[in-house]
C-alpha cells in the first residue's frame, strides 16, 4: 500500500468547549495521510488515477470550518468524508492540533490522531 501525506495544513477555526474558543477562534494544524494503491497513477501519469491531494486539502478546510467542541469530532468528520468521496483510499490517519491551547500554561499544542481503514 502506498501513502500520500499532507503535512502542516494551517487553519484558523472555532473549536472548543469554552464559549470564548468558539467566539475568538484559534490556530490549528492538520496532518493527513491516506493509503491507496498508486501503481496505476505511477504508470499512467493521469490525475484521475490517483487520490487528488487538492481534494484532500479541500475536505480538511471545509470540515475545519464547522465548529465542534472536540477535536475528535472534527477528525472523524474529515475521515468520514475521505472514505465517502475517495474510493481509492483504503486507510487514512488524521492529526488535528490546537496551537497554543488555553490551558493556563505554556503548551505548544494539544492534538489528537484518529486512524481508520475501509471496511
Amino acid at each position: 500500500m502506498d501513502t500520500i501525506t499532507l503535512n502542516n495544513i494551517r487553519v484558523y477555526a472555532y473549536h472548543g468547549c469554552l464559549p470564548e474558543e468558539t467566539k475568538i477562534g484559534s490556530d490549528y494544524r492538520v496532518d493527513l495521510s491516506v493509503k491507496a494503491n498508486l501503481n496505476l497513477s505511477a504508470e499512467s501519469d493521469v490525475l484521475a488515477d490517483t487520490v487528488d491531494y487538492v481534494h484532500l486539502n479541500k475536505i480538511v478546510k471545509e470540515e475545519m470550518c464547522q465548529p465542534s467542541k472536540l477535536l475528535e469530532h472534527v477528525a472523524k468528520r474529515i475521515l468520514d468524508r475521505i472514505f465517502s468521496e475517495l474510493d481509492l483510499v483504503k486507510a487514512s490517519s488524521v492529526k488535528v492540533a490546537k496551537l497554543n491551547p488555553p490551558l493556563g500554561g505554556d503548551v505548544e499544542d494539544v492534538n489528537i490522531t484518529l486512524s481508520r481503514t475501509r471496511d
